[in-house]
Parts: structure tokens; C-alpha cells; sequence
């Protein structure tokens, strides 16, 4: 297919997707610990499987959390309520398995590179990056929270099958789900919706085609997929095995951090390649990307480009980033040079800078393990502010 004409496509998953349960126990863990130690260091990994949640990690902290509890909770608050579900938060079995973290890693973390060698200018410059890697940052401007259409649809109509079915509209739906969209783009642009894919756990008397389908268009789809992007061409898909009764941890294992595309841009972007969930604000997995995202949604807002991402890279110990690369897919409307000059000015990669600017010692977490961690202008969120937008316009002549 062309590049003047071609289809993308986006996946999402609900909250009682196997990975996104373990997702949200981790940073449910994560925010309980953050809550009343916000200096508090964590690294939580979860497991779900038929019957049963391990909870394992590194975790330094000087309060009590009630993990069992808290996995439980976190498990009936998603809809697991039933053992006919596959899944039930009353008896399913919860195991712990949690150390302290590595003396070798907290050293880098609370004595920077540039600490220890003297060369430390500032307070944002005593902590180190709590890991070596790659983050990516991304944002366009074909919809209003500057992300890509088809990952912003796909995670609308995850959320929406949720909402539908804790309000009793679809009693007969379980907790777990999949959408997927895919937009047809022409000059760059999407100009309409190719294909709709949902597949959405039910009643085993629940018959997909007689009353699943018609059902997910009226209550699913039409509120979600605006009118004017859907055509007679456009296809609509539920359930394409014919039913999908068993669902959950005892369908398919669910593990931390296997979601990547989905919590991030949808593949439209660039990965590099660490997750989120149940990581504190230390571990620059998770703080330097939604510090990155911060960068190109304001970059994006203030008219320097319809496209851009960012790449930023770190090591272990060191505050300041080993690099910093700006692509604009040739969608920039003054020169990389000077976009990047701008960054450079406006905006600190520091860890310590970003946990402060971004007020990241918070208990914010666990409402992001599910639709998405960019491209909600939701409490907590602080990354999608655009509080830096009329300055970067000002100063490039915009």
C-alpha cells in the first residue's frame, strides 16, 4: 500500500484482560507503599493464572502494606467476583514473595555519577537515573489529546466496554475484552474507519450474533466511533471464534509489563522497550517516558510540528541523559536545530527535576495501569499539561 494511502492499526485491552489485572495490582501495590512513604523504593511483579496471584519484587520502604488485601480488592474492584468468571477475588489463592532492592542499585540511585565525582551543580543533581535505558515520547496532532486516532478509538471502546457492563446495560458481559481499530489514512491524514474488532467476554447463553453484535454497535461502538469516520465499507467484527465464555486468568496467564503498545502509542511510535506498572518514579522506565511524552505533546501544541517524537537515553547513576534525539517526520515548521535548542532550554531530563516538576511521588498509579498511560486529561496525569505550550510558540516566532 502507498504512503498516500494505507491502513494502521491499534489494539487495546480492558481492565480484566489477564496482563492489565496484573498491571493494576502492581501499581496498586506501588500506590500504597508511595501513599505513606513517597521515597519509597519499588520494583513489583505480578502473576495471575487460574486461582491464584504472585506478587514478587524488590521493594525498599519503610511502611506496611497489606499486599493480600490489596490484590483482592484490586481484583473484585475489576469485576472478578464469581468463580463462574474463572476468577474470583474471595478464593483465589495470593502469594508474596518480596526482597529489598539491590544495595548495588540504590547506590546509583542516591549518589549520582556526578555526586560522587564532585561535579554536582544542583539538588536535582544528587540522584542518579535508577536504570540504563531508552524512552520514547510521541505525539501528533490528529486529535485533540494529541495522540494517534487508531490507539485513542481502540482504548474508548475498552473503557466503554467496561462502563457498559458495571452499569448494567450489558449485564451478560465479563471482565474480560479486546478492541482494535483500523483507520485508513490518505495524504497522512485518517479520513475513515476500516475495521472495528471486539472481542468481549459473555454469559455462555449469550448468543454472539443474534445479540452481542447488535447489542456492542448500539451501546459499544456508535457512542465511541464518530458517525462521519464509519462507511458502508467499513466492517464490523465481535467475537470472531463465535463465542468467548471463558476469559480472564484462567484463559491466559497475565504478567506485569506485557502490554507495552497498548499503555503507549498504539505502534505508532518508536518502544524503548522498558514497562511501567509497579515501578516508582526512580526508575526512569516510567518517569523519563512520561517526561518525553510531556515534551512532544507541548512541542506538538505549540505548532512546532504535527509530528514528534523523542528519544532520550539514560545510565544508571548518571543524572543528566547520555542523548537526546528529535525526529519530526518532516512535519516541522521551524528547523530541528532550533526545536531542539528549545528542549534543551525549557524542559530538564534530570530524574530528580522530573519527579519534582511532574509531582510524581504521588499515589497516581494504578488509574493509569488500564487505557492507556498517555492521552487522559485526568487527574493525576500531569505529564499531558500543556503548560509549556504558549512559551515554546512565543519563543519560535509561532
Amino acid at each position: 500500500m502507498s504512503k498516500e494511502r494505507y491502513l494502521f492499526t491499534s489494539e487495546s485491552v480492558t481492565e480484566g484482560h489477564p496482563d492489565k489485572i496484573a498491571d493494576q495490582i502492581s501499581d496498586a501495590v506501588l500506590d500504597a507503599i508511595i501513599a505513606d512513604d513517597p521515597w519509597g523504593r519499588v520494583a513489583c511483579e505480578t502473576l495471575v493464572t487460574t486461582g491464584i496471584a504472585i506478587v514478587s519484587g524488590e521493594i525498599t520502604t519503610d511502611t506496611y502494606v497489606d499486599i493480600p488485601t490489596l490484590v483482592r480488592d484490586t481484583i473484585r474492584d475489576i469485576g472478578y467476583t464469581r468463580a463462574k468468571y474463572g476468577f474470583d477475588c474471595d478464593t483465589c489463592a495470593v502469594l508474596t514473595s518480596i526482597d529489598q532492592q539491590s544495595k548495588d542499585i540504590a547506590m546509583g540511585v542516591d549518589h549520582s555519577d556526578e555526586e560522587r565525582t564532585g561535579a554536582r551543580e544542583d539538588e536535582f543533581e544528587k540522584m542518579g537515573a535508577g536504570d540504563q535505558g531508552i524512552v520514547v515520547g510521541y505525539a501528533c496532532n490528529e486529535t485533540e489529546e494529541f495522540m494517534p486516532l487508531p490507539i485513542m478509538l481502540a482504548h474508548k471502546l475498552a473503557r466503554r466496554l467496561a462502563d457498559v457492563r458495571k452499569a448494567g446495560v450489558l449485564p451478560y458481559l465479563r471482565p474480560d475484552g479486546k478492541t482494535q481499530v483500523t483507520v485508513e489514512y490518505r495524504d497522512g491524514k485518517p479520513v475513515r474507519v476500516d475495521k472495528v474488532v471486539i472481542a468481549a467476554q459473555h454469559h455462555p447463553k449469550v448468543n454472539v450474533d443474534a445479540l452481542l453484535t447488535p447489542d456492542l454497535r448500539e451501546h459499544v461502538i456508535t457512542p465511541i466511533i464518530p458517525a462521519e469516520l464509519l462507511d458502508n465499507d467499513s466492517q464490523i467484527m465481535v467475537n470472531r471464534t463465535g463465542k468467548f465464555v471463558e476469559g480472564g486468568p484462567k484463559a491466559d496467564t497475565g504478567l506485569t509489563g506485557r502490554k507495552l503498545i497498548v499503555d503507549t502509542y498504539g505502534g505508532v511510535a518508536r518502544h524503548g522497550g522498558g514497562s511501567f506498572s509497579g515501578k516508582d518514579p526512580s526508575k526512569v522506565d516510567r518517569s523519563g517516558s512520561y517526561m518525553a511524552r510531556y515534551v512532544a505533546k507541548n512541542i506538538v501544541a505549540a505548532g512546532l510540528a504535527d509530528r514528534f517524537e523523542i528519544h532520550v537515553g539514560y545510565v544508571i547513576g548518571k543524572a543528566h541523559p547520555v542523548s537526546v534525539y528529535c525526529e519530526a517526520f518532516g512535519t516541522e515548521k521551524i528547523s530541528l536545530e532550533r526545536i531542539e535548542n528549545l528542549i534543551q532550554e525549557h524542559f530538564d531530563f534530570r530524574p530528580a527535576a522530573i519527579i519534582q516538576n511532574l509531582d510524581l511521588r504521588k499515589p497516581i498509579y494504578k488509574r493509569t495501569a488500564a487505557y492507556g498511560h498517555f492521552g487522559r486529561i485526568e487527574e493525576g496525569f500531569t505529564w499531558e499539561r500543556l503548560d509549556k505550550k504558549e512559551i515554546l510558540a512565543k519563543e519560535a516566532g509561532i
